[in-house]
């Protein structure tokens, strides 16, 4: 590969740290052990420059060569590709690692983010639409219960699907959404477990600190 940048925010408030999504591309660097550096955007002025890679304003994005990615699932995507740590080498468990990578974008953190975003935002629990949404999430949890109980990882072995899911259920774990999902909860468990997941979120959290001290926080 050539010259791996990934481009994170350069400072965001305590809530969402350890959240924000360039820890799973991090995560996936980690590891395949590729080489990678991190640059930063203005988390208060996301302008032209910004947009220009990432039309939505939002992060991160990977700079490959003269290849920009956005969007983690299309970067994770692009890296499992090229590394046979991050994805199964036979077509049957490379379409398979694919796939659940789409579901976990598609349908899981479909359910899963206005879920998380109601946590975060201490939504009252007792309306109809907080109902509508804990029911939505429920549901997902109910037919990814018995796939998770079935299997250490979804491809067979670990894979860009992995970090993806496993990131997603998190939070809602961390909010205790996971309490009746035990095969759930304990897949959460083994991919967090990971070192390469440990390393890249203490990375993220340093960033961040270190934003903090430039800014006299």
């Amino acid at each position: 590969m050539a010259d791996l940048t990934l481009t994170t925010y350069d400072w965001v408030p305590p809530p969402p740290r350890g959240y924000v999504r360039d820890l799973r591309v991090r995560w996936a660097l980690e590891e395949a052990g590729l080489p990678y550096r991190v640059a930063s955007t203005p988390f208060d002025d996301r302008g032209p420059a910004h947009l220009a890679h990432q039309p939505f304003g939002q992060v991160p994005w990977l700079t490959d060569g003269d290849i920009s990615i956005f969007e983690s699932g299309a970067i994770l995507l692009h890296l499992g590709q090229r590394n046979a740590e991050l994805m199964p080498s036979d077509p049957r468990g490379r379409n398979e690692a694919t796939e659940w990578l789409f579901a976990a974008l598609n349908s899981a953190e479909m359910a899963s983010l206005p879920w998380t975003m109601s946590k975060f935002m201490k939504h009252p629990t007792d309306t109809a639409a907080w109902k509508f949404v804990d029911d939505f999430l429920k549901l997902r949890l109910k037919r990814l219960e018995p796939v998770l109980a079935g299997r250490e990882w979804l491809a067979g072995t670990f894979s860009v699907a992995d970090i993806l899911m496993s990131d997603v259920l998190r939070i809602v774990d961390d909010f205790d959404g996971l309490s009746d999902s035990p095969a759930c909860r304990a897949y959460v468990a083994r991919a967090t477990q990971r070192p390469a997941f440990a390393k890249a979120r203490e990375d993220q959290m340093a960033h961040f600190a270190a934003a903090d001290r430039a800014r006299g926080v």
